[in-house]
């Protein structure tokens, strides 16, 4: 009887499977957390600024609603809301210095649109950087030159005993500062360069391939403004001259240093009814004007935004 001396054999073990791939791993919870945290960072950091919103608007906004609204009677001094100091912003003086204001900022606003224009586009135009920049910057700092320091200025050199009268003999031909055209021309010292500043930007967008393709079929360069610049240019060019009007309407100090009551306008009535200067009592009459030129601002932002956004697309 014989024995077998091999060992027994045993199965070897099939080998193991790969896992199969599964669905990424959900993110670690700390950085959900971070991003949350980055998230709340976020919104109080504009805590301050929607604070200082508040205060510096919002406040005054409630206070002058709350007092064009407010009516007093004369005879017992009870205070009721109704619509008294709006109907009397809309009639005689009032009236006559909102439309005023109105005339003013249209003229002032329409010139100063066709002159920055012009000078915008012999700016763009100039192979001279170094022109560009000076004129660029001697914009930035005369668009923010105004109030006494201009009107000063002004009576200084066109004044009934200015440098410039008296040179020229401007006082024999009647000129006179002190009237709506002298406000104009003062107006306009601030007004040109801020359509320069507004509508450089725009001038510089237009294609170099729009007037080659223009020039190619034949059209001159006033056919090529006409019908290809000026359609692109247009809603900036409303644009910069709805912000030259805003500009010009809200204006006070130059023309309170120069003119004084002379010239009806709708800031001078609002200073005249707060301080008492003509009529007691009409501190609420000049809210409801102030409330009035609010309304036209509005009408004024809401022309403009939608035009700045037609135009981005354009010269995008």
């Amino acid at each position: 009887m014989t024995t077998d001396t091999n060992p027994p054999r045993t199965a070897a073990a099939p080998p193991a499977a790969a896992a199969p791939a599964g669905p990424p791993a959900p993110a670690a919870p700390a950085a959900r957390t971070g991003r949350r945290r980055a998230g709340r960072s976020g919104a109080l950091a504009v805590v301050p600024l929607l604070l200082f919103a508040a205060t510096a608007f919002g406040l005054p906004a409630v206070a002058m609603l709350n007092g064009a609204f407010t009516v007093e009677d004369p005879a017992t001094g009870a205070a009721s809301y109704g619509l008294g100091n709006l109907t009397a912003s809309w009639q005689g003086a009032y009236l006559t210095a909102l439309i005023g204001s109105v005339k003013l900022s249209a003229t002032s606003a329409a010139l100063a649109a066709l002159l920055g224009l012009l000078l915008a586009q012999a700016v763009v135009s100039s192979p001279l950087r170094a022109l560009r920049e000076a004129v660029l910057t001697a914009s930035g700092v005369l668009a923010n030159f105004g109030g006494v320091p201009l009107a000063f200025a002004f009576v200084a050199t066109l004044g009934n005993s200015g440098v410039l009268t008296r040179a020229l003999g401007l006082a024999d031909t009647g000129w006179s500062l002190y009237s709506f055209w002298g406000l104009v021309l003062v107006y306009l010292y601030f007004l040109v360069p801020l359509m320069v500043l507004t509508i450089t930007p725009a001038l510089e967008g237009l294609r170099v391939q729009w007037r080659e393709a223009a020039r190619n079929n034949g059209a001159t360069a006033r056919q090529y403004w006409l019908h290809v610049a000026l359609p692109v240019l247009a809603p900036s060019l409303l644009g910069g001259l709805v912000l030259l009007f805003g500009s010009a309407f809200a204006a006070y100090a130059t023309a309170a240093a120069m003119v004084g009551s002379s010239v009806p306008l709708v800031t001078l009535q609002i200073a005249d009814a707060i301080s008492g200067n003509v009529l007691i009592g009409q501190e609420n009459v000049a809210l409801a004007l102030s409330l009035d030129m609010l309304l036209v601002a509005g009408l004024v932002m809401a022309v403009h935004l939608p035009l700045q956004r037609r135009s981005a697309r354009w010269l995008a």
